[in-house]
């Protein structure tokens, strides 16, 4: 391959890393009320995490590892560390109390001096553990010289029970499912939850891994859709997050072949759906039910499963939900990407300050918008926290890439 097509992996990659810091102090606020409060002059610059979160329900989530099995199985089962005390666990004493409810979901919450921001303790410029998952698989291919899923899932597994250089509490749903069925001793490659049973694991959280070892077949787009959805089944076994990457890995390898971003904008739009309940009225639904988690499977189902016959290019950005789902977020990532005419950084501002699950929007759209871009400003490199550390595994995972090897199981 070209040095040019290496470049573009390259700015690819610092893309992601870039949408995913700017949007971390305002990820998961439901409010952008709230957002223009905390940041009057929007996200203009990278943020650490302030305190209150004001739509926060992180506290009180639920990780009910089998301690017992864990042990006789001589399995880990602590992903937590020194954030257990923000959950509720098999394995320690909670001792915050919820005894209010988050206005937009209808989730149980704290009270507002003690709502703990997802990224609690993050400065500005830091990465979430969503990216230093990313990083993860990159320092897998990097150390073996290319992909091998056995040895993704010793690191993997490794990572998250090991305390780790990445201090991010905030410890996604489909994790702490994935470690229960880990602690009972399933093989690792059957551990992860289906969307049926948890509705939030068809998240947008499930793209990023895979669209970046699409990469790695950045002129075989048949074998790169299949090793894409292949390893999102590893953390991921959703029937949305899969079509999500049906249209996304053609784009992003388009985007790093050198088509035009406005067109493959344009494109993507034109071929996703619009869902049939978005916005308030998705939202009104979880609170009727004092939570999703709440919600009968056979609603739920209905609820994210049912689409108009017009496509999103007929919905304004406000019809979509903020929320974490594929269904919503894919049309309204291409909406924000031809609204702000594919540029890097204002299409990444714009994503954070609609809050929401603006940090796993940030990670897929910068890795697109920056595969489109002839550069990426200098500025918000050296803004990212860890920025020398990155620079050369991003180096050495888009050489890789661009040597044509590295999709070559190890």
């Amino acid at each position: 391959m070209s040095d040019s097509i290496a470049s573009r992996i390259e700015n690819a990659l610092w893309g992601a890393f870039i949408g995913d810091a700017l949007a971390m102090p305002v990820h998961w606020f439901y409010s952008t009320d709230h957002i223009r409060e905390q940041f009057p002059s929007g996200i203009d610059q990278y943020y650490p995490a302030p305190h209150p979160h004001p739509d926060s329900f992180m506290v009180g989530s639920s990780y009910q590892p089998d301690v017992k099995k864990a042990k006789a199985c001589d399995r880990d089962f602590d992903i937590l560390h020194e954030h257990t005390r923000f959950y509720r666990t098999s394995y320690s004493d909670f001792k915050f109390k919820l005894d209010a409810r988050e206005g937009e979901h209808g989730n149980e919450t704290t009270s507002l001096e003690e709502r703990i921001h997802y990224h609690h303790g993050s400065q500005a410029g830091e990465s979430t553990l969503g990216a230093g998952l990313l990083r993860l698989l990159m320092r897998s291919v990097i150390s073996r010289g290319g992909y091998s899923q056995d040895g993704f899932m010793q690191d993997f597994i490794g990572y998250m029970t090991t305390p780790r250089d990445n201090s991010d509490p905030y410890t996604e749903i489909y994790l702490r499912r994935w470690f229960e069925n880990y602690s009972l001793g399933i093989a690792p490659e059957n551990c992860a939850e289906q969307q049926r049973q948890v509705w939030s694991i068809d998240s947008v959280g499930g793209l990023i891994r895979p669209l970046v070892l699409s990469l790695l077949n950045s002129d075989n787009q048949f074998i790169a859709m299949g090793m894409a959805i292949t390893h999102q089944q590893l953390t991921h076994r959703s029937e949305v997050v899969s079509s999500g990457l049906g249209v996304l890995v053609p784009a992003l390898l388009r985007l790093v072949n050198g088509s035009d971003p406005q067109k493959v904008f344009k494109d993507l739009l034109a071929q996703v759906p619009s869902p049939a309940i978005s916005g308030d009225e998705l939202f009104k639904a979880y609170r009727e039910h004092d939570g999703p988690g709440n919600i009968p499977a056979d609603e739920a189902w209905r609820l994210h499963m049912s689409f108009l016959k017009e496509g999103a290019e007929t919905r304004s950005t406000d019809y979509f939900a903020t929320a974490c789902y594929v269904e919503q977020a894919l049309p309204l990532m291409a909406k924000l990407g031809k609204e702000h005419d594919c540029g890097l950084i204002s299409t990444l501002r714009a994503n954070a300050e609609i809050g929401g699950d603006s940090v796993h929007r940030g990670l897929v759209l910068g890795l697109l918008l920056a595969a489109g871009s002839s550069e990426v400003p200098e500025e918000w490199i050296t803004g990212l926290k860890d920025h020398e550390a990155l620079r050369e595994e991003i180096r050495q995972f888009a050489a890789l890439a661009a040597s044509g090897t590295g999709h070559l199981t190890k």
